[in-house]
């Protein structure tokens, strides 16, 4: 590990360390060290593990001046790229900048991971490395996506940690986001929503019929409240605050939603360039544009937090520029901040425990009878 100001690891007695993975993403370590450098200078109380080649690393972070002192470069030759296999990664990517950040959270060196790099490596190492709470079954991915609300923004997930769920998956889910919510959004009970084709209670395959008696039963345990089956309209509304879904589905919403929000940005830049009327229009509203802009614009909400897991790991876009990066790590530090991971680690262990007391009750009640 080398530090642009001595051998040490970031530390003081309020400083906040996280891990960043400089390598893996599309636009290369620059874009990430431009990132670091944007969220240093709004926190103050913020140090980083950069993990990737050393020689680059020092070049890059000795530009910045705003990262004098508050960086430790941790040498890491090897890079986990896009086209990687989550198996060869298991087996042969010790020596990547991806196994060397997550080894800084593991480690207790640092807060929070944030990687650029491929998402089914990074899950896959995280679960060796950081290892599952106790009680998760599957961990999951969950984003911010912007809504109706009065906090802007509602919590979905999973959007693509596995395909599959079951009802007991689901309900681990709920109680994930509703922590989630209350940290990440400050929300005192967020409301939980089951996404599913319709909203009566007969709708759905058999595990989600079953998802919702279990997550209703638990409003009161879990301190949230359930408003049952939500559809594809409420992801962005304001029915509820927290949508759990399994990865399959969460996922393809995602993409639709990110490429919807492009693609509107689009056909504005287009309607308002046909004519030159069109073109003094966009001058007159160019406030409300940017304002719009700002508001749907995917790099200001990018990042999508590993659920379930010894620590916590903030996954950016491959593809996200500085302003992405910026936003990957503003989450990491609020999380952080808040000592989420500990409070999530509570509230699954309280629930794998009155599972498992409700299932001694019920084996009890079942040999007396």
């Amino acid at each position: 590990m080398v530090s642009l100001k001595d051998h040490s690891t970031p530390t003081g007695p309020d400083r906040i360390v996280i891990s960043v993975d400089a390598m893996g993403g599309d636009n290369g370590p620059a874009t990430v060290v431009a990132g670091i450098a944007d969220s240093a200078a709004k926190n103050p109380g913020l140090d980083f593990i950069l993990h990737g080649p050393e020689a680059e690393l020092q070049r890059l972070v000795a530009r910045k001046r705003i990262l004098e002192g508050r960086v430790a470069i941790r040498g890491a030759a090897d890079v986990v790229n896009m086209r990687d296999k989550p198996s060869q990664v298991m087996r042969n990517g010790k020596g990547t900048s991806m196994w060397s950040a997550l080894d800084s959270v593991r480690d207790r060196e640092a807060k929070v991971c944030v990687s650029c790099g491929n998402t089914g490596a990074l899950m896959a190492l995280s679960m060796i490395r950081l290892r599952k709470l106790p009680g998760v079954n599957r961990p999951a991915i969950a984003v911010l996506w912007p809504s109706r609300n009065p906090q802007r923004f509602n919590v979905m997930l999973d959007v693509g940690a596995d395909i599959r769920a079951d009802a007991e998956d689901l309900l681990q889910y709920a109680m994930m986001g509703a922590s989630y919510a209350r940290n990440g959004l400050d929300l005192t009970r967020p409301r939980i929503g089951l996404l599913n084709v319709g909203t009566e209670e007969h709708k759905g395959r058999a595990e989600l019929r079953a998802a919702h008696d279990l997550i209703a039963a638990q409003t009161e345990t879990g301190n949230f409240d359930f408003v049952g089956f939500v559809e594809g309209g409420d992801i962005p509304g304001d029915r509820c605050d927290v949508i759990v879904t399994d990865g399959f589905t969460g996922n393809v919403a995602l993409k639709t939603g990110e490429g919807t929000a492009q693609l509107i940005g689009d056909l504005l830049k287009e309607a308002f360039a046909y004519t030159p009327l069109s073109r003094l229009a966009s001058v007159l509203a160019l406030t409300s544009l940017k304002r719009l802009k700002k508001r749907i614009d995917p790099r200001r909400v990018n990042g999508g937090v590993f659920l379930g897991l010894n620590g916590t790991v903030v996954k950016s876009h491959g593809s996200a520029d500085a302003t992405g990066v910026s936003a990957a790590v503003k989450l990491a530090f609020e999380l952080a901040r808040s000592g989420f991971d500990d409070r999530l680690a509570a509230r699954v262990a309280s629930a794998a425990a009155q599972a498992q007391d409700a299932a001694e009750a019920g084996g009890k009640d079942t040999q007396a009878t």
